[in-house]
């Protein structure tokens, strides 16, 4: 049993010179039945923009204070402890930046044990502890909270989470062996690894409460003064505190294994078994079903050294910056005070795609949206689909009547295109083909203003060609969204030689106002996602035409990490785009892609592969094996085969990507496939993984990255 009091932590304390603490400062305050709570405020100083975090400093810290307050305890001095945060944040966890210098393993399991000697001994007070959850509580903060004797969150809180595993770590401060016997193994395992799956999705404060992870909920108008008065009630035994998930004896004998077993079965269907992290915290929660406290934590400190120094959290934590810092201030966007405001938007189209862009338009920036079509019919369907999604919405509670009432009335439609006269920023969204494009620009460009920005949202096509007979092609820019448009966070600004500053301002404006990340790219064939997906998706054509079967393809791409296999990606994205995809850029470069003209009649199939519920490919529709009769070769590729072609393809493709400036830095190559494509964390993107992997060196004899992002253990 480790013993926390007997370790120096000297070692990591070494790492704290451009630590910003969060101090622990404590006032007392009394009770209306007259017993003293001594309450903790974790406040670094700073303003909500940047929160509190538990860096080695604060830790060592936060312990001081708590030493304290147990020996007051212990003089009956006070008769409990609260703690709680800063205006709006309680704690965005650890200092991430701190932890990703460690250093070494032992370093590693020093952050852990320090973290659940302090935290720990929230529980070890002599007297009970009370967290009041008053805002962001992510990671450690939450630990802090489930480390209390008691704990109640504010309502107007912005999200409660342990997102651990989507940073290729686990819940390491007692959340892994702590939730599950406070609130139950399935809602745990929703928590800690299905959530963070999910494009790293969050709790609010009412579905935390829920849940059981807090013991009450307040309104934010009174929040601290509510929790005080409850924490005496509790203390005087007015109020009973019931915990209506925490597991009984049943639910460990039985339920518990049952739902770690599907849980791990949904995890090898959906992401296969490279990720380390949802694994760990598997068998973590899986553990906390029985034992002590101790020996949960002692897991815990082994499970996150273990995790730290390996190559999956320094991809992550290299993809993490990218996605925090870098998406947040787009390389190679012109001064945002240039841009154009938008007061009125249209949308040429009204099929799914053009619904979609109205339903975001009209919902992130409140202004009236027109959508048009060639007949009244698709206009009315395009108008129908928008107002029933604003319902659900509405329905959901996300909308109030009057909000929803008020976005409907926004949004109109007709087949007179002169209405498009007013309109500042003008989309399109019409068939993939670039003579269609000219031709609805052409007659647009007539009757907007001199100044109105047009936009396409092709996905590979030429936006010189397509802006080629505008009168004026420099206010033309592609604006290329990913499907879903409302879940994808990233859109491609694409420039042509011409694209005007004002152009591109407004673009990214606008598309920071629509709640994405924008990513500039040149005008080159595909653009950055849809170039480096045709390669994916061309390697794993190839492979089948030569003969192997379709479920051994997809297996041989898993160690690429992709949230799915090139053939249930083709399947979800539409054969239809996949073939025209692929001849683009078949047509742009012969040499580097790879199509077969079979995909076209592929895509006039119903459906073309069967699956497992999973979601998985597991082979061909027997319509799809009739067309592809006499098509397919008789020299099956080995998986390794497979897989090396694809890794050096794609390094291939990124080297001459950066040699013809089609996008600033491998960085941002990287940022545009975990936005618009899935690419996990744990690659990050997909440079740091090919120069692990060695395809750089194979390829072009170098590395992306100098040196390779690696984790300690491999350095």
């Amino acid at each position: 049993m480790t013993n926390y009091d007997e370790i120096d932590f000297a070692p990591i304390l070494a790492l704290t010179d451009d630590e910003v603490v969060t101090h622990s400062p404590v006032r007392d305050v009394r009770l209306p039945s007259g017993k003293v709570l001594a309450l903790i405020t974790l406040d670094n100083g700073r303003d909500h923009t940047r929160p509190n975090t538990l860096g080695p400093a604060t830790l060592t810290e936060l312990g001081e204070t708590l030493a304290a307050l147990k020996a007051r305890a212990a003089s009956g001095e006070i008769q409990a402890v609260g703690i709680t945060g800063k205006q709006y944040i309680m704690a965005a966890g650890a200092d991430l930046s701190d932890i990703s210098k460690v250093g070494s393993k032992d370093n590693a399991r020093l952050i852990a044990q320090l973290g659940h000697k302090v935290l720990g001994s929230l529980g070890e007070l002599g007297v009970p502890s009370f967290a009041f959850v008053n805002g962001l509580a992510l990671g450690g903060g939450l630990e802090i909270a489930l480390n209390s004797t008691y704990r109640t969150v504010d309502a107007s809180a912005a999200a409660v989470a342990l997102p651990e595993v989507f940073l290729g770590i686990i819940p390491g401060w007692g959340g892994a062996y702590l939730l599950p016997n406070l609130i139950g193994i399935e809602n745990a395992l929703e928590v800690v690894i299905s959530n963070p799956l999910k494009q790293n999705r969050m709790l609010k404060p009412q579905q935390a409460f829920d849940y059981g992870i807090f013991d009450a909920i307040f309104p934010a108008a009174n929040y601290l003064e509510n929790s005080l008065a409850w924490a005496d009630a509790v203390l005087t035994g007015a109020t009973k505190v019931e915990r209506r998930n925490e597991p009984g004896k049943i639910e460990r004998l039985t339920k518990w294994p049952i739902a770690v077993k599907m849980a791990r079965g949904m995890l090898e269907s959906k992401i296969g078994t490279v990720p380390r992290s949802p694994y760990a915290a598997l068998e973590l929660l899986d553990k906390a079903r029985s034992g002590t406290k101790a020996e949960g934590f002692a897991r815990e400190d082994e499970a996150l050294a273990e995790l730290v120094t390996g190559d999956q959290f320094a991809a992550s934590m290299y993809a993490f910056d990218l996605v925090q810092k870098r998406a947040k201030r787009p390389v190679g966007a012109p001064d945002k005070a240039l841009a154009k405001k938008v007061t009125k938007v249209g949308i040429i189209g009204a099929g799914l795609m053009a619904s979609q862009f109205a339903l975001l338009f009209v919902r992130k920036l409140q202004v009236p949206v027109l959508i048009t079509d060639i007949d009244q019919a698709r206009v009315d369907k395009g108008v129908a689909y928008i107002h029933e999604e604003i319902g659900k919405l509405e329905g959901k509670g996300r909308l109030d009547a009057d909000a929803a009432n008020r976005l409907r009335a926004l949004v109109t439609g007709t087949t007179d295109k002169t209405l498009y006269a007013d309109c500042d920023f003008v989309i399109e969204a019409v068939f993939e083909e670039v003579g269609v494009k000219q031709q609805v620009f052409a007659e647009i460009e007539k009757i907007v203003a001199e100044d109105a920005i047009l936009a396409t949202n092709t996905s590979s096509l030429s936006v010189e060609e397509i802006g080629a007979k505008l009168a004026h092609p420099e206010r033309l820019v592609g604006f290329h969204f990913f499907n879903p448009v409302a879940v994808m966070p990233l859109i491609e600004v694409v420039k042509t030689p011409v694209t005007n500053e004002q152009t591109l301002s407004t673009a990214f404006v606008v598309a920071k106002n629509l709640g994405k990340n924008a990513v500039l790219t040149a005008d080159a064939p595909g653009f950055v996602v849809n170039r480096l997906l045709a390669k994916v998706m061309g390697e794993a054509a190839r492979a089948v035409y030569e003969g192997t079967p379709v479920q051994d393809v997809e297996k041989a791409f898993a160690p690429l990490g992709l949230p799915m296999g090139p053939f249930q990606l083709i399947d979800l994205v539409g054969w239809k785009v996949a073939a025209h995809v692929q001849d683009t850029m078949v047509r742009a470069f012969p040499d580097r892609f790879y199509a077969n003209e079979n995909f076209h009649a592929l895509a006039e199939l119903d459906q073309v592969v069967e699956k497992d519920k999973g979601g998985r490919v597991t082979g061909w529709t027997k319509a799809a094996e009739k067309t592809l009769k006499g098509a397919v070769g008789s020299a099956p590729a080995s998986a390794a085969t497979i897989l090396a072609r694809v890794q050096d393809g794609l390094a291939q493709e990124i080297r001459i990507m950066l040699d013809e400036n089609v996008v600033p830095e491998v960085e941002d190559i990287d940022l545009c496939l975990i936005l618009g494509a899935g690419w996990p964390f744990i690659d990050g993107g997909a440079s740091p993984y090919l120069d692990r992997e060695g395809a750089s060196e194979r390829v072009f004899g170098g590395t992306f990255h100098t040196p390779a992002i690696r984790g300690i253990a491999h350095r």
